[in-house]
């Protein structure tokens, strides 16, 4: 079955900007001028309040300073899960992401969200069109960064992925950018839960050209699949589809560059022996 993710219009961070907007009433402030005091654009003060923003952890302090809560909304912030600082179509991955055993990734366009750097990161979102806001693209890409502490979990999930040639190729965010980005997927695959390998551009058949896809299993042994085209995604957990995704998965893994063949070929983009 395809369970569809799909925007909500309710969630925590509604409730934080009502929070926000009542202590700033509260402090006899109309939106532009803490916008003003917090050195902020008044409409990112209203997308705040109404939840369309979230409210990152600096930001919290930064309000609770200037509107004298006593830490209320660090407070508050810093009890949110996980998920409710992610963008909302991509909620149904990140509840599982963060408790698999297992985590098997294809891509096709980019470097997976788990191994960005920050900078490729933020090149991945500078790049959307139409733009995102400066606000925005930073707070998508700490909430993207905060995915990645899965593998400092006492138990990670066992890692597996399978990238496409041209995007070790495509230089996002320039040169010195991709090497950084290089050098830290050569650094992944040194712990002996995770493993890389890299799909040749020349290389057919190729059992993955329907497009990326990741594979999940859950600590009740529960099979998934997740899939994202552009801002909608499908999580699928019928047994029939997701065994097929599995054997899918597997053949990509023998057409692909074996584990050594990929990390000498990144090394070689990095101008190493």
């Amino acid at each position: 079955m395809h369970v569809a993710a799909r925007p909500k219009k309710v969630g925590s961070w509604y409730a934080v900007g009502a929070l926000v907007a009542h202590f700033r009433k509260k402090a006899r402030l109309t939106q532009e001028q803490f916008a003003e005091l917090a050195n902020l654009s008044v409409d990112t003060v209203r997308s705040i309040e109404q939840g369309r923003l979230t409210l990152q952890p600096d930001r919290a302090e930064q309000f609770d300073e200037l509107l004298d809560t006593g830490g209320a909304l660090a407070v508050l912030v810093a009890k949110l899960p996980i998920r409710d600082r992610i963008v909302q179509f991509a909620q149904g991955l990140v509840d599982h992401e963060q408790e698999a055993m297992s985590i098997l990734s294809y891509q096709s366009l980019v470097v997976p969200g788990l191994l960005q750097t920050r900078d490729y990161c933020r090149a991945v979102f500078d790049y959307r069109y139409p733009a995102l806001g400066s606000e925005t693209a930073e707070q998508w890409v700490s909430a993207r960064m905060e995915r990645q502490l899965i593998w400092q979990r006492d138990r990670p999930p066992v890692g597996h992925f399978v990238l496409e040639e041209s995007i070790l190729r495509r230089q996002v965010g320039g040169p010195e950018v991709m090497q950084e980005q290089i050098r830290q997927i050569l650094e992944y695959t040194e712990p002996v839960h995770m493993s890389f390998q890299v799909m040749p551009e020349n290389r057919t058949p190729h059992a993955c050209l329907d497009g990326p896809m990741v594979l999940m299993e859950t600590p009740e042994y529960e099979r998934l699949v997740y899939l994202e085209v552009q801002r909608a995604s499908f999580l699928v957990d019928d047994p029939d589809e997701v065994s097929d995704y599995h054997l899918q998965y597997g053949m990509l893994r023998s057409q692909a560059l074996s584990p050594d063949e990929s990390v000498r070929l990144l090394k070689g983009l990095l101008g190493e022996s």
